[in-house]
């Protein structure tokens, strides 16, 4: 169960607001120039590409505007309580185009590259340094022998943390402004990931994840 949640103004900074003549649309690298690649194990891999999507603080505001967020009921600790960020959703079996055009180059790029059918975008909204996501692995690999999750940052950059799925030390990304990291290989069976609140946040952040053959 969820509820609709109707956003303030104050989530959409003046500086995150659109050109009205269009003259800093958001845009990709669709050459991918400059990704690095770290090896998390033989079978495992992060790849990371700063400000691969430019004019992303405006995307922020556009997103933020139009999508119908909505905040997840979820039991935690024996309790029923509600998720600590924002959601919204999109798929190809979505009745409407992507949210905003800059996101189905993003789409077709990241499908082109990693040879994975990218057909659902999830958004996750972290309001403030309260709003996170707990350590845990994608559904994908319940579907997925070597799901690849792509990620686009826009906003406040956060830390984004990887461990062995159990426990053990973290790998630490601060991700932000249109940053991109894509988990692969045995990522999802083998670790897990988290977005861990902070003490201070400088603004909100807005997650984009692309992912491949998912039921909503």
């Amino acid at each position: 169960m969820s509820t609709v949640t109707a956003l303030p103004a104050a989530y959409v900074p003046s500086s995150y607001q659109a050109s009205l003549f269009g003259i800093d649309d958001p845009w990709i690298d669709a050459g991918f120039t400059g990704v690095e690649r770290t090896m998390l194990d033989a079978d495992s891999w992060i790849d990371l590409l700063p400000r691969w999507m430019q004019g992303s603080d405006l995307l922020f505001g556009e997103l933020v505007a139009r999508l119908r967020w909505a905040q997840r009921e979820v039991v935690m600790y024996d309790q029923l309580m509600l998720e600590p960020r924002l959601t919204a959703w999109w798929t190809t079996g979505s009745r409407s185009a992507e949210p905003a055009a800059v996101l189905a180059d993003a789409r077709d790029a990241l499908t082109h590259r990693y040879d994975k059918p990218f057909d659902s975008i999830g958004f996750n909204l972290y309001r403030d340094g309260r709003d996170s996501v707990a350590w845990h692995a994608d559904r994908e690999r319940f579907e997925h022998e070597d799901p690849v999750v792509a990620i686009v940052s826009l906003g406040s950059p956060r830390p984004f943390q990887i461990r062995r799925t159990g426990g053990g030390p973290a790998q630490s990304w601060l991700v932000g402004h249109g940053d991109l990291l894509v988990m692969g290989g045995a990522c999802q069976h083998d670790w897990e990931h988290a977005v861990p609140k902070v003490a201070h946040a400088h603004g909100p952040r807005l997650s984009i994840m692309f992912r491949h053959h998912l039921a909503e």
